[in-house]
């Protein structure tokens, strides 16, 4: 029998917990963006905080972790066809468990149950804190969904972490998101914004350096008005700038990095900490998701593709090296052939040096999703899509050829997967690098780039 429970989160004395699960082990399928593979992380602390190991695959794994996205249709697809394949793996084993978190939970509540009722626990984006409370129930009682509408007393970024990298951290800022974008599901699955207070992630970060993270990448759905929800000095205000400028104090930090502006809220303060803080990396991922007028106001992005070059204009001139990405929608419902031009304008002007594109994905409960009566049809946004991926290739690949001869720091990320013998590293400004050799993960060293493919240069160690 399923028990259900939606926005009531229920915790049970300790006395009454199972026990430690002491050797079994465990398995996580991550599907999505950063957030997701931080909590991830988080779910991992928890598992061996209950004295869990990890498994090597899923078919060893006694609990079996699958945390969700929902921002396209295909994510939802996948999902589903993951599911059917772990009913299997479930089934070999007796007392196997079944675990369905993330964005897809949240926003389909009892529809994973009522596709999949093989899962034993289903939970969102809200009580990631309670996953060993819901496992416990599952082996007491049986399946369990517990979906919650806001988050608990325990913020998810509190939570303990069990990263894959030693060198670099996740480090949340902020959840939720209040911006109104039509085409956008995560104000549905997240909520509101949340800030965390800046001691706390100051001490988090303080606490990674300890533990040898050289490298952090701040987490918001929109970091530009992180803040504007605390009362800093008697005011409501986005603290974004001071907070790069405090994190970047701390001893141990060399790169710091974050993930995702709002063009709309982006100001100069943020620009000027960027260029004065050592520390903070000349990468910006900056969205434009429509280069047309028309076609950002029907999106409610708070912004017209004039003030959006102005702003990234603003961005280059203030900080010198600049790497920028974004990202692009194609066929949006309305879409003109002019409008699709007018993208084009704007990539041709920006000159990306990479580029997220995506065909427009209509998710159920978005305004998006209602525009029914304008939706471009498939065999034109394909054009569309092609003649944009044409374009920002050999805008890319261009700009990857001007480094050529220069060089660059860059981070060692561990032996490149192709090739053994060379290693994978990273420049400040995201871009990968392959040189030849061998360096250790988390290794700072001088490379000078010799050839640039569209998505890598390779490098060589000087």
């Amino acid at each position: 029998m399923t028990d259900v429970l939606l926005g009531v989160p229920t915790t049970r004395r300790v006395e009454d917990r199972a026990p430690s699960r002491e050797g079994r082990t465990y398995f996580l399928r991550t599907f999505g963006c950063q957030m997701n593979e931080h909590d991830s992380e988080r779910v991992a602390g928890l598992f061996e905080g209950d004295g869990m190991v990890r498994a090597d695959s899923q078919e060893e794994a006694d609990v079996l972790f699958v945390n969700t996205c929902t921002i396209r249709e295909n994510a939802d697809n996948k999902l589903y066809g993951t599911l059917g394949h772990l009913k299997s793996l479930k089934d070999e084993r007796e007392g196997r468990l079944l675990v369905v978190g993330g964005c897809a939970a949240q926003k389909d509540r009892d529809l994973v149950r009522q596709k999949a009722p093989w899962v034993d626990v289903v939970l969102g984006t809200h009580n990631v804190d309670r996953v060993l409370d819901l496992l416990d129930h599952a082996e007491a009682w049986g399946p369990i969904t517990e979906i919650l509408d806001e988050p608990g007393e325990t913020m998810a970024a509190d939570l303990p972490s069990r990263r894959d990298v030693s060198h670099s951290a996740w480090v949340t800022i902020q959840t939720g998101c209040n911006n109104t974008c039509t085409f956008c599901i995560v104000p549905s699955v997240r909520g509101g914004e949340i800030s965390r207070r800046p001691g706390d992630i100051i001490r988090e970060v303080e606490r990674l350096t300890a533990d040898g993270v050289t490298e952090v990448t701040l987490l918001g759905q929109n970091v530009n008005t992180y803040g504007r929800d605390l009362a800093i000095d008697g005011r409501r205000r986005p603290i974004f700038a001071d907070l790069l400028r405090r994190v970047g104090e701390v001893d141990g930090i060399r790169r710091i990095r974050f993930t995702s502006p709002h063009p709309a809220d982006m100001k100069e303060d943020v620009a000027a900490a960027m260029a004065e803080t050592e520390a903070v990396c000349e990468q910006l991922h900056f969205p434009l998701q429509s280069g047309s007028r028309a076609v950002l106001a029907r999106m409610h992005r708070g912004y017209t593709p004039e003030r959006y070059l102005e702003r990234l204009a603003m961005l280059r001139a203030t900080i010198p090296g600049l790497t920028v990405s974004t990202d692009i929608i194609v066929g949006f419902p309305g879409e003109t052939d002019e409008d699709f031009e007018a993208t084009l304008d704007v990539v041709r002007e920006a000159q990306y040096d990479s580029a997220f594109m995506f065909v427009f994905s209509p998710r159920p409960g978005t305004a998006a999703a209602e525009m029914t009566d304008h939706f471009v049809p498939d065999d034109v946004v394909q054009e569309r899509f092609q003649r944009l991926l044409a374009l920002q290739s050999t805008i890319g690949h261009d700009r990857n050829r001007a480094m050529i001869g220069d060089v660059y720091e860059v981070l060692s990320e561990g032996p490149s997967k192709k090739d053994p013998g060379m290693t994978t590293t990273r420049t400040r400004g995201g871009k990968l690098v392959h040189v030849d050799g061998v360096l250790p993960e988390g290794t700072f060293a001088s490379a000078e780039i010799i050839d640039a493919a569209k998505f890598h240069l390779t490098g060589r160690l000087v």
